[in-house]
């Protein structure tokens, strides 16, 4: 008998586990881009500073287009008040009055916008890591789309309208920090304000922290949250009602892109990165198999 045969079977069937254990592995690769991982700190802090850099560099490089700009606020407007909702310059000249209440609001949306989005961004980070990249994504591919707004539809805000009676609350009360106004509105883009990011940016954070948090409070604080920036970016003449609804339709094409990446909404995605048991190591891959021993002739 040929004694050789088992030996040369054995073989075989070695080469077919590694290729098929390697097939495994590079299937497993392709599909691992769409499947929640571990979030890296470094990583996330890289990203969302370079891209909100870029964010900045796009949105302030698209041309001022001043005279385009003043007409479709004009146009706007005209549609607000057709719409019977172009109550914005009451709103505005109503709050002013209230100094202590205006200045808040300027200082609200100045900062909150940022300080609260990187909050939740945190809190995503370190408490629900298996949601994470879904709900970047989403916020992300939200701005993203933003962008191609601020190109195709230059607006002007409410408080740069001719004629339009608005206060500009900034100069006004001559608070700090707003990007729109003083001394900084040199560095912003100021006829960029459809669609609204305060509102797509703090409606995702509110979004996110209803479906999320567990405690009562903190659910109804994510509820108010957007509504109180609808209220701020109005009194203070930034934007028009429409300008927020913009943002809203930027947020739910966030929400699209993530769907279609994760094949879920963030909040039903599991809050822990699923382990890796069930994926092929790439040490088993250079496992030699188990050879039976040899049988002995009599």
């Amino acid at each position: 008998m040929n004694e050789a045969a088992p030996e040369a079977n054995t073989k075989q069937s070695g080469r077919a586990h590694r290729l098929g254990g390697a097939l495994d592995h590079i299937a497993s690769r392709l599909r691992s881009p769409r499947a929640p991982r571990r979030p890296r700190l470094w990583f996330e802090i890289l990203l969302v500073a370079v891209s909100y850099w870029v964010y900045s560099l796009v949105r302030n490089a698209v041309p001022e287009q001043k005279a385009a700009a003043l007409a479709n606020a004009d146009w706007l407007w005209s549609v607000e008040r057709f719409l019977g909702i172009a109550v914005e310059q009451s709103v505005n000249h109503a709050v002013n009055s209230v100094t202590w209440l205006i200045v808040s609001m300027n200082y609200y949306y100045a900062t909150l916008h940022f300080v609260v989005t990187i909050s939740v961004l945190v809190w995503l980070f370190r408490r629900h890591p298996g949601r994470y990249a879904a709900a970047r994504l989403a916020l992300f591919a939200t701005t993203a789309v933003a962008l191609l707004g601020y190109y195709l539809y230059p607006l002007a805000p409410p408080r740069l309208m001719s004629g339009g009676h608005f206060i500009d609350t900034v100069l006004v009360h001559q608070t700090w920090g707003s990007m729109a106004s003083g001394n900084f509105k040199n560095m912003s883009n100021q006829y960029a304000a459809m669609p609204s990011m305060h509102i797509g940016w703090s409606l995702w954070c509110g979004l996110t922290v209803f479906a999320l948090a567990s405690a009562p409070w903190a659910r109804i604080l994510g509820l108010l949250y957007p509504a109180v920036t609808l209220m701020v970016i109005v009194s203070t003449a930034n934007h028009f009602w429409l300008d927020a609804v913009g943002g809203m339709a930027c947020l739910a094409f966030g929400y699209a892109v993530s769907y279609a990446w994760y094949g879920s909404l963030p909040h039903r995605l599991p809050k822990r990165i699923p382990p890796k048991a069930g994926r092929p190591r790439l040490s088993a891959l250079g496992a030699q198999p188990r050879r039976e021993p040899a049988a002995t002739r009599h």
